[in-house]
């Protein structure tokens, strides 16, 4: 059965072909949060392979030409999946066009459209050069995972990178098998879960369930790892810090909106203000005050009546940190320039510390040609005049009365490997984030899915605040200590999470995903020492 659905599936053609690409792309996007269905990916994998195996391959006695026929053919089939992949996946994003209707809904279907059919070209390269890859027999499962593994570590990383929805986060959702981040990284688990996923094809040939049945024996290690992990790493607390995070679950389009100034600072002051559990004063016993990313529709820092607000709010042993815009004057020619920052204020309203937002989001924070395109009308979502600009780079921030902590504003949380100063190692992550631009939908669980990897990569707990959720404490190796859900206004009462030393991927990432990768190149090439391995 499963052999003539492989064989029918490689004797597709045209756009049959290029259609069943697209719902397999799709289907494998379940595996993502909030559906968190990784199994899917058994099928959607092998769906891909045994229609790259429809593509024929030249051999010596072929011309040259129809091998780059073939890798043309190869490319459009991964565009195909990888644009059902991203389309099923990253939906949500026009969400954000409809904050501010009037001025950028026409650009929403623009935006969900767009965005996956150029991220898709990565899968199409993918595609082609897993068919350049290509061998009969098993050897082809290697081909396929490390040119689909080699070409998601450059999506993370050309033009500023977009690491989103890797597929190795589909295996990180289950908190055991979510310990070999500590080890390999999102990269790493990314070849790791296109290898094992794509084992199924060994069904349609006598024995081949051995295949298969050796992909679930490494998943059962994985997870075996993570339990002993788990075991050996429970949850510790720093002494003497006290957290509290304030989730005000403010509409987007009044965030930026400079009339609702009182309205805003008034709804965040009474939130942080709530009772504490046991009904005393909430404040009394918090060291450190957490709101989120671009708390206020104002600039903060220029506005002394509101500094004298916060500081009022917080005790003369704590500090508030929060999320704000920060405008600064260029002296040579009185222009301005405009960060996403966060704040750590005193409680004499005293601005002692601050961080400005490196990963900048383009077409939200900033235009590429930034000067061509506001020529033309254009603007970004933020509608800051000339955009953001980009802070001096990623570094550990001193906290008052807790350890140093590493700050990521929103979107700079996705990257495996780059959130952090390696030169002064943090005690903790800090993430700050407004996810209200994309409301009740599949985004804000991914961008708190990949958050969490974070933690278990680097061996440090996060907290995190968000306007409208998921705001949560997570400690080292990724549990959540405590959390408010999507969609809900209140604080957050925690303590803070003790560090664990540097986990291998901290330490030496580079070098065992490089070798993960050598390792499966030469898994593929495997396939072309025996000549009846070579496909015809």
């Amino acid at each position: 059965m499963i052999a003539a659905f492989a064989s029918r599936l490689a004797g597709l053609r045209g756009w049959r072909r290029m259609a069943g690409a697209f719902l397999a792309g799709a289907l494998a996007s379940l595996a993502m949060a909030p559906f968190n269905a990784f199994p899917v990916l058994a099928v959607s994998f092998p769906v891909a392979i045994w229609l790259l195996d429809g593509i024929a391959v030249p051999t010596p006695e072929n011309p040259a030409p129809r091998l780059w026929r073939s890798i043309a053919t190869a490319a459009r089939l991964g565009w195909c999946y990888g644009f059902g992949y991203f389309l099923a996946g990253l939906w949500w994003i026009g969400n954000a066009f409809l904050v501010d209707a009037d001025q950028f809904a026409w650009l929403l279907p623009f935006a969900v459209v767009l965005l996956p059919a150029g991220l898709a070209f990565f899968h199409a390269a993918g595609f082609a050069l897993a068919r350049l890859l290509w061998s009969r027999g098993m050897a082809r499962i290697f081909a396929f995972a490390v040119a689909m593994a080699a070409f998601e570590w450059l999506r993370g990383h050309i033009l500023t990178g977009f690491p989103w929805n890797l597929f190795g986060y589909a295996l990180a959702e289950e908190l055991h098998l979510a310990q070999s981040l500590s080890l390999i990284g999102a990269y790493g688990l990314t070849l790791v879960a296109l290898v094992l996923f794509s084992t199924p094809v060994a069904l349609v040939r006598r024995g081949g369930w051995r295949w298969p049945a050796l992909s679930v024996a490494v998943l059962a290690a994985m997870a075996g790892f993570g339990m002993w992990r788990l075991d050996q790493h429970p949850t510790g607390f720093v002494d003497g810090v006290q957290l509290r995070i304030m989730q005000p679950d403010l509409p987007q389009d009044a965030k930026f909106n400079p009339a609702l100034r009182n309205e805003v600072l008034t709804r965040y002051l009474a939130l942080s203000r709530q009772p504490a559990a046991d009904g005393s004063d909430g404040l009394a016993k918090v060291t450190h005050l957490i709101w989120p990313e671009s708390a206020f529709p104002f600039l903060v820092a220029q506005d002394s009546e509101a500094l004298k607000v916060l500081g009022d709010l917080v005790s003369p042993k704590a500090v508030l940190l929060t999320g704000a815009g920060r405008a600064e004057e260029n002296l040579d020619d009185g222009s301005w320039r405009f960060f996403n920052s966060l704040h750590v204020i005193d409680a004499t309203g005293t601005i002692i510390g601050n961080y400005d937002k490196v990963h900048l989001v383009p077409f939200g924070e900033y235009l590429p040609y930034q000067s061509l395109l506001e020529s033309l009308g254009f603007e970004q979502l933020t509608q800051q005049r000339g955009g953001f600009s980009t802070g001096p780079g990623l570094r550990t921030l001193d906290i008052p009365n807790a350890p140093p902590a590493g700050i990521l504003i929103c979107y700079e949380a996705i990257f495996p490997g780059e959130v952090i100063d390696p030169a002064n190692r943090p005690g903790w992550l800090l993430n700050v984030t407004n996810d209200a631009w994309f409301g009740m939908t599949p985004g804000p669980y991914q961008h708190f899915a990949e958050v969490r990897a974070r933690a278990i990569e680097e061996g440090l707990p996060v907290v995190r605040a968000g306007n409208n959720g998921i705001s949560a404490v997570i400690d080292p190796v990724g549990r959540i200590v405590a959390s408010l859900p999507l969609g809900t206004s209140g604080v957050l009462d925690s303590r803070l999470p003790t560090t664990l030393p540097p986990p291998v991927f901290a330490t030496a990432g580079t070098g065992i995903v490089a070798g993960l990768f050598l390792i499966a190149l030469i898994g593929a090439g495997l396939g072309w020492l025996n000549p009846r391995r070579q496909p015809r």
